[in-house]
């Protein structure tokens, strides 16, 4: 159960390589290879609009606003429940020191 299964081993043969020709064996004629750049991409650039960069202005505002407002909840949630627990513990500390008196 616990022992580790492998996959079969690699049925594909082996490659073969090539021999690399020497310095020797390239013709003197023959011209270096032409640098090739970098392909240039077909897709069009993003072109913003005053009406889309303001579009983008007030969404990237809203997100903010959400997130926020999210977090500040939290926060409240967590200091509600950290006061109710302080409370709890006086009113359990004052109930404890009256029964030992015999109250």
């Amino acid at each position: 159960m616990f022992t580790p299964k492998y996959p079969p081993p690699d049925t594909a043969p082996a490659p073969t390589l090539s021999p690399v020709p020497t310095t020797a064996e390239v013709p003197a004629a023959q011209a270096p290879a032409p640098v090739v750049s970098a392909p240039v991409s077909q897709r069009p650039a993003v072109q913003l609009t005053p009406g889309s960069a303001l579009a983008l202005a007030a969404g990237g505002g809203a997100v903010v606003l959400v997130v926020g407002a999210v977090l500040v909840s939290m926060l409240l949630a967590v200091a509600i429940t950290a006061v109710s627990v302080a409370v709890t513990a006086v009113v359990l500390r004052f109930l404890i020191t009256d029964l030992r008196k015999g109250r």
